[in-house]
């Protein structure tokens, strides 16, 4: 029995798994990343090279995540938290390879003004010119990255931008009924801590205007992407 077929038997013990299944590894996909697709009745499952080295059990459990994902089955395992566990870890595994002055500077301030600088420093890097993906934290590569929109803005901003993502790398995130929590009741406590954090959303969303990007009401409630 493959792989994805054992994972499939532990998720479903009741059914026999339908389809003809398919697993590779590749370098294409980013560090310890994975994805699913399910075309007639053929499951395919493409991994980072990363996994071939990581444990059986953890490995079934990602094929779980992903089946429970592509299903929309809300099933728990123990192999499923094995990798939950695997994943809120997966920072101190990555080596730290990217920075940039202005956010390093950043994220060094935020880091000794609310983390007591308990942070470990991520992979910190510039993205698109995005306006509606700000900013976003990775656990999978240990990554903050900050939309080059705000390159040119006030220090506060960014230094909001950054809380919010040291904040995802603090909490972490929980998983519960086939579905991983980031901004839980104890995240978005904290991101109220940030001083003035109501008039600095606004001017976040000013920006966004001047830029030709669209003012959503309760924009900051969806704005960051896992």
């Amino acid at each position: 029995m493959n792989i994805i077929e054992e994972s499939y038997k532990r998720l479903f013990p009741e059914k026999k798994i339908p389809y003809i299944t398919a697993m590779e590894y590749n370098r294409r996909l980013s560090d310890f990343n994975a994805n699913i697709a399910l075309r007639g009745n053929v499951l395919r499952i493409h991994l980072n090279l990363q996994w071939k080295d990581i444990d059986n059990e953890i490995t079934i459990g990602l094929i779980q995540h992903l089946l429970c994902k592509l299903l929309k089955a809300k099933v728990h395992t123990h192999n499923i938290d094995l990798y939950n566990n695997f994943v809120k870890n997966i920072p101190l595994l990555t080596l730290k390879t990217k920075t940039h002055p202005v956010l390093e500077e950043s994220f060094i301030r935020v880091n000794s003004q609310f983390f007591n600088n308990d942070i470990e420093q991520p992979n910190l890097q510039w993205g698109t010119n995005s306006k509606r993906k700000l900013a976003s934290y990775n656990f999978h590569n240990d990554t903050i990255t900050v939309s080059t929109l705000f390159k040119d803005v006030s220090q506060h901003i960014l230094d909001y931008l950054m809380y919010h993502e040291m904040l995802h790398k603090h909490h972490t995130f929980r998983h519960k009924n086939g579905r991983s929590a980031y901004h839980t009741k104890e995240f978005k406590d904290d991101e109220k801590q940030y001083p003035g954090w109501k008039n600095v959303e606004n001017e976040i969303n000013t920006i966004i205007r001047k830029n030709k990007g669209r003012n959503l009401k309760h924009f900051f409630q969806n704005r960051f992407l896992q």
